[in-house]
């Protein structure tokens, strides 16, 4: 195990996707640095009210303590007690244009070490990356998949059905019975193959991104637009804050671990709106999004 060579992957990526982006945007992206004071600290990158992205963070952490929060521990109960450290790059995309889909993606490491006397270290990796549309096209969907798909064959054929069905299931808002949106990738807990096999595999996974993405976040910038699509748009940014603030296991344990909140809920959207028992008209493109692209699907055939 070498935690040393996934932190310098970590810092790499980060850099690489900043610097695409604001290729993309024309903005540069705010830089600032952070500690923490229970231990360790991060790097935030953060771009608002940008030519392309209303709001956008790429964010890496390194972060340790002497007693794993109670998040960690509810499905792991050999964890407590135990020093640990984490760390990972997590970023979230909020483009202005409705026509371009949200787009979260993280790459992580966890190690919690053994406590005086005890046993051996237990680590995993976990990551993935997953879309979410306000008007669904199938173009979009497909070509993200496929990446996801390419990102994870060279491991094994079954990971990317197994992860591609871990992230529909994941990322479920359980109260309003829907996806949040068309999904992806995500994995946790994982160790399989030994160290560097699952290390190369989620370097594989965050290299992936860029080309999963950026092809779409450039073919949908300039699509004209107007107020519907707009108060669309931030209606469905409020499924995107229930599930962060319910239902994220990694924003829960990012406040439960002390860790920093700015940095933490850079990931809420900067205008969202809520409507009680609101429903689109049928046979609208709004529709459309519910009866054609919120559901779990092969993209990829």
């Amino acid at each position: 195990m070498d935690s040393a060579r996934v932190k310098e992957f970590l810092l790499e990526l980060q850099a690489l996707i900043v610097e695409r982006l604001e290729q993309v945007d024309g903005k540069p992206f705010l830089r600032d640095e952070w500690q923490r004071p229970e231990g360790g600290g991060g790097l935030t990158r953060l771009i608002e009210q940008g030519n392309v992205l209303e709001r956008g963070g790429v964010n890496f952490s390194h972060v340790k303590g002497e007693r794993l929060p109670p998040s960690a521990t509810a499905h792991r109960p050999e964890l407590a007690g135990r020093p640990w450290e984490a760390m990972g790059v997590s970023l979230v995309m909020h483009p202005r244009n409705p026509y371009v889909p949200t787009v979260h993606m993280n790459v992580r490491f966890f190690c919690a070490y053994a406590a005086e006397g005890g046993a051996e270290p237990i680590w995993w990796f976990g990551g993935g990356m997953d879309l979410t549309p306000y008007y669904g096209f199938e173009e979009d969907a497909r070509h993200f998949h496929g990446m996801c798909k390419r990102a994870l064959d060279p491991f094994g054929p079954d990971y990317h059905p197994r992860f591609k069905k871990w992230c529909d299931e994941y990322f479920f808002l359980k109260h309003r019975g829907e996806p949040r949106g068309v999904g992806g990738i995500f994995y946790d807990d994982f160790s399989e193959g030994g160290f560097t096999h699952a290390f190369n595999l989620t370097e594989s996974v965050g290299d992936h991104f860029l080309p999963a993405y950026v092809p779409i976040l450039e073919r949908r910038a300039d699509t004209p637009y107007g107020e519907r699509e707009r108060d669309f748009q931030a209606y469905r940014r409020g499924r995107y804050v229930e599930f962060n603030l319910v239902w994220d296991r990694g924003t829960l344990f990012g406040l439960q671990s002390g860790g920093r909140t700015e940095s933490i809920l850079m990931s809420l959207p900067p205008i969202v709106k809520w409507r009680y028992d609101w429903h689109p008209e049928a046979g609208t493109a709004e529709a459309r999004l519910y009866t054609d692209f919120l559901k779990p699907r092969d993209w990829i055939g």
